[in-house]
């Protein structure tokens, strides 16, 4: 639909005998939709938007400048969010079967109030009825009483059969296409879906634990700095009900209940903050590796925004050593600068391009390039980067991911200890990536051995083959990082 409905009068009968009624402005899922749409227009990320538009509608809703906003509120926005873009591909694939035309020329803005449609219908226990006509009542607001009637018509036809019956009518059958089969009913894009069982190894039922995975809200993970905050402090202030210790780190606590990890005070003052435990792992893998000689200098050369450089920084301190961060984005520096503020070690910021290092070479004790990647590890938080990413993506990521790591590893000593880490499981990110740099494809190689990392994670299970480590949303509970460590020989 690309024309635009003419608009009745105020004053104009919306059927013969009916008074035409204002439409009713539903606070919670305007701002679901206006969320949907900075996502689709702006390329924006869902964990960016939606906090400050909750924020600012409850701050209008306590200045009575704008409706009641309560935390309800505030969950079934959330869920109704990220609900939908987890779920994108199902519903798309839904839709489809419910509309006269290609799924490509419907508007997108009418596309985002039927997604919001399907996942109340289907991914809520919110009632048929109240779901179709709140969504209705939803698309009359903003997009007119024409497009409203599409939006009924083809809700009541999503309406006519659950989640499964859907999935029986739209996914085709395992044994006929089984990568298709578990991207619809699993809502990802299929090629996302042949790089992770590659990764994965094994048959469906792992897949369709990870995949499934994917697709459930992580919990808020919290990391307590060493030698300035402890996970008894933060389980104290949060409460132990809505609090446990994290799996694997020592210095993680997982907030069972959600919550606002910026009403605690170790967070607002920097002493802890909000880190995904497998991020605290890399980080952790790193500092215990062993080492001959000095301990004195340690690079996080990949730095932005600051989680693993604020926990590395924090066990630095504690054996005497210094931390040199560098990001080379400048705006992301500044927010390295913000997590390291406070901490009791020497370190310094700075904003630095990697594969061009102002540092001298041979300079480290200890390095971690976490480089940048397809992200395909954190669907999980991001659900909305499935559907951007392409694998052509890879090929653009590939020349930075291994010129950071050579200059990782000129940049140790002789003997130091390189750890390279990226939140994709995609083999092309992950060991293919440290294989080329080692036998010197498109480069000179690097002498270097590998380090069994498993070891250095004691307790944590399922790592993998080594010597290097992959973490799982299904087996760990953690976002998918990968951590190879090396030691520079040459």
């Amino acid at each position: 639909m690309t024309d635009q409905p003419r608009r009745r009068s105020p004053h104009a009968p919306n059927r013969p005998g009916k008074p035409y009624r204002r439409p009713q402005k539903d606070p919670v899922r305007i701002l679901a939709f206006e969320a949907l749409r900075a996502v689709d227009e702006r390329d924006a990320y869902a964990n960016l938007v939606l906090p400050p538009l909750l924020r600012k509608a409850r701050e209008s809703a306590e200045a009575g400048s704008g409706p009641r906003f309560d935390s309800r509120d505030a969950a079934l926005a959330t869920e109704l969010v990220y609900g939908t873009l987890r779920h994108q591909g199902t519903y798309d694939a839904i839709i489809a079967e419910c509309v006269d035309r290609p799924l490509r020329e419907v508007d997108p803005p009418v596309l985002d109030v039927l997604s919001l449609g399907a996942h109340q219908l289907l991914g809520t226990r919110i009632p048929t009825h109240a779901a179709v006509s709140a969504s209705v009542e939803l698309a009359r607001v903003v997009l007119g009483d024409g497009r409203a009637k599409f939006v009924n018509a083809v809700l009541r036809k999503i309406a006519t059969h659950d989640l499964d019956g859907w999935l029986e009518r739209v996914a085709p059958p395992y044994d006929e296409d089984p990568e298709e089969h578990l991207g619809v009913r699993h809502s990802h894009p299929r090629w996302v879906v042949s790089a992770l069982w590659d990764a994965l190894g094994g048959g469906s039922a792992g897949m369709e634990e990870l995949l499934a995975a994917d697709n459930e809200r992580p919990e808020v993970t919290l990391v307590a700095r060493p030698g300035r905050s402890t996970p008894g402090e933060l389980l104290a202030a949060v409460g132990e009900q809505t609090a446990e210790p994290g799996r694997w780190s020592p210095y993680a606590v997982r907030l069972t209940e959600g919550g606002e990890p910026g009403a605690l005070e170790a967070v607002r003052d920097g002493r802890a903050g909000v880190q995904d435990e497998g991020s605290q792992l890399v980080a952790l893998a790193l500092a215990n590796a062993p080492l001959e000689g000095d301990d004195r200098r340690w690079l996080d050369g990949c730095a932005g925004p600051g989680g693993k450089a604020a926990l590395l920084a924090a066990l630095a301190a504690e054996r005497g050593a210094a931390l040199l961060a560098a990001e080379k984005q400048p705006h992301r520096a500044r927010l390295v600068a913000g997590a390291l503020a406070g901490n009791p070690g020497p370190y310094q910021v700075i904003a630095a391009d990697g594969t061009r290092p102002p540092w001298r070479p041979e300079s480290f004790d200890r390095v971690l390039v976490d480089v940048p990647c397809t992200g395909l590890g954190a669907l999980r938080r991001r659900p909305e980067a499935r559907w951007r990413r392409r694998p052509e993506d890879l090929e653009g990521f590939a020349p930075l991911q291994r010129g950071l790591l050579r200059e990782a590893l000129a940049a140790a000593r002789i003997g130091g200890v390189v750890g390279y880490a990226t939140c994709s499981p995609h083999p092309a990110e992950t060991r293919a990536v440290v294989e080329d740099v080692l036998k010197g494809r498109g480069g000179a190689a690097v002498s270097a051995e590998w380090i069994d990392a498993r070891p250095l994670l004691p307790g944590v299970p399922e790592l993998g083959d080594g010597p290097d480590i992959q973490l799982w949303p299904h087996r760990h509970g953690t976002d998918a990082m990968y951590l190879a460590l090396l030691r520079r020989t040459g």
